[in-house]
């Protein structure tokens, strides 16, 4: 059974074996194998190489003294050049490399070594420009210019200088000439996507749209810092981010989160310190505007402290407590906690230790009158203070 089971594997590769093309390549009339470096010594001039089935020429690749440097085509179906490129002596592309689509040329770059460098454009299938970029020394984007097919501005990102020209006239859309740049953005089918601000190529506003045209982000950044937010499809913001610029890194300063109502629910502020930022504050509210909670964050020396507080719908206070946190997620409650009322009076009072523990627990009624005043021992047993 194994046998005839291997039998029937290898019959079922017979029919890719069949598609797989064989080439024959020449160099001026004379046979020879790219794979067989004996038969491509010491030679020089253009290799070659058809389908041995059709005849057809699928490639050609320059050889010098036998060694595969210059120009590369490879050919499609028809017999029109699909790629071409130049190859150096280390065997990596290098000068300009074109593809087509038939007649219709789609890529045009410059390649340094295998990198890209300078110029590259790209094209649909029928002609228009799609894209143009520019790659630095170091071969990394540095400015791009993206196209609808209708000639229209899809996406832009700029450099310190312009370098796009002649295919793009970035000095005028990234305010490198005279003041801010703006452009518009848009989609395929022409619907404006948002815009885009620019000052000596630094971005310095961007706004995108919901389909509907409301907006859906706007950032603003300066070299001090900036602050983006972020809007439902109704306009209704919903988030907001500030940050300032330390050692060239955004450092966060303040978020904002808002119900869908467009009513402000939570609020974080960090303060930027030497290594990053460190929060200070957090806050929440309730949906008709009161104040939910609020915690505060300072530091004694090494420690880092808490002080809670919580609120009634009305605004009141409904707990105060201070917090000694320890570690990442560990706190220890320090000193008196306290709990009111909605009308604001203290209803109970829990006094702790050095370590945390509850020493004592006062509760009153809504008059002020205590009602209990327990000594609260480590085996969770009470003693009342008084009567």
């Amino acid at each position: 059974m194994r046998r005839l089971h291997l039998m029937l594997l290898a019959l079922g590769a017979l029919p890719s074996l069949a598609l797989a093309r064989v080439e024959d390549c020449d160099i001026g009339g004379q046979s020879v194998n790219p794979n067989n470096g004996h038969t491509t010594a010491g030679k020089t001039g253009v290799m070659r190489c058809r389908d041995r089935d059709t005849g057809r020429l699928v490639r050609e690749e320059e050889l010098r003294d036998g060694k595969f440097i210059g120009l590369v085509r490879f050919y499609d179906d028809k017999g029109e050049v699909k790629r071409e490129h130049s190859r150096n002596e280390r065997g990596n592309r290098d000068g300009v490399a074109r593809e087509f689509n038939g007649k219709q040329l789609v890529l045009e770059e410059n390649l340094r070594n295998g990198s890209n460098a300078g110029l590259s454009r790209r094209w649909d299938a029928k002609g228009s420009l799609q894209r143009v970029t520019f790659y630095g020394d170091d071969g990394r984007e540095q400015a791009y210019a993206e196209f609808t097919s209708q000639g229209k501005l899809r996406q832009l990102r700029c450099a310190p200088e312009p370098q796009l020209a002649p295919f793009a006239d970035d000095a005028t859309w990234c305010g490198h000439p005279r003041g801010p740049g703006t452009v518009t953005l848009h989609a395929e089918d022409g619907r404006v996507t948002g815009s885009l601000v620019h000052e000596r190529g630094e971005r310095r506003r961007s706004e995108t749209l919901h389909a509907n045209g409301k907006p859906s982000e706007q950032v603003e950044s300066s070299a001090e810092g900036g602050i983006e937010r972020s809007f439902s499809d109704n306009g209704t913001q919903r988030r907001e981010r500030q940050w300032v610029m330390r050692d060239k890194r955004r450092v966060t300063t303040l978020e904002r989160e808002y119900h869908e109502s467009g009513t402000l629910t939570r609020e974080r502020q960090w303060k930027p310190g030497d290594r990053g930022s460190e929060l200070v504050l957090e806050q929440q509210w309730y949906l008709n505007g009161q104040l939910r909670s609020k915690q505060a964050y300072e530091r004694n020396g090494e420690q880092l402290l808490r002080q809670d507080t919580r609120y009634h719908d009305n605004g009141r206070a409904s707990f105060e407590g201070r917090w000694l946190l320890v570690g990442r997620y560990d706190e220890r409650p320090l000193g008196v906690h306290k709990s009111f009322d909605s009308d604001g009076k203290l209803r109970l009072e829990r006094h702790h230790d050095e370590r945390g523990r509850i020493q004592r627990e006062r509760e009153l009624d809504e008059s002020g009158k205590v009602q209990r005043d327990d000594a609260v021992f480590e085996d969770g047993s009470r003693k009342s203070f008084s009567k």
